[in-house]
C-alpha cells in the first residue's frame, strides 16, 4: 500500500477516534490507546466513505478482529485491493 493511502488511514483514525496521531504506529493496540466501539465505529465509516470500501465490521462480534492499527491498515488495503480488483474485471 502506498504511504500516502497509510497515511490518510492514519488521519482518519486520529481525527475521529481523537488520538494523537503520532502515537498511531502499526503495532499500537487500539484497546492500548483507549480506542472503543464506538470510536471504530465512527473510523470504520469514515474510512468507508473515504476509499468508496465497505469494511466487514460488527461493533459486537468483530472488535477482535482490529486489535491494532496494523490491523485496520491491513483491512483497508484487502478491500482496496478487491474493489481495484473488482473494477478492473468489470471494464
Amino acid at each position: 500500500m502506498a504511504q500516502l493511502q497509510i497515511d490518510e488511514i492514519l488521519d482518519v483514525v486520529a481525527e475521529k477516534a481523537m488520538i494523537d496521531r503520532s502515537k498511531l504506529r502499526p503495532e499500537a493496540k487500539l484497546a492500548d490507546l483507549n480506542v472503543s466501539s464506538l470510536d471504530m465505529v465512527e473510523v470504520i465509516f469514515a474510512l468507508e466513505d473515504k476509499f468508496g470500501i465497505e469494511l466487514p465490521f460488527n461493533a459486537n462480534t468483530n472488535a477482535a478482529e482490529f486489535e491494532t492499527v496494523g490491523d485496520v491498515i491491513a483491512m483497508v488495503e484487502k478491500q482496496l485491493v478487491a474493489k481495484n480488483a473488482t473494477t478492473a474485471s468489470g471494464s
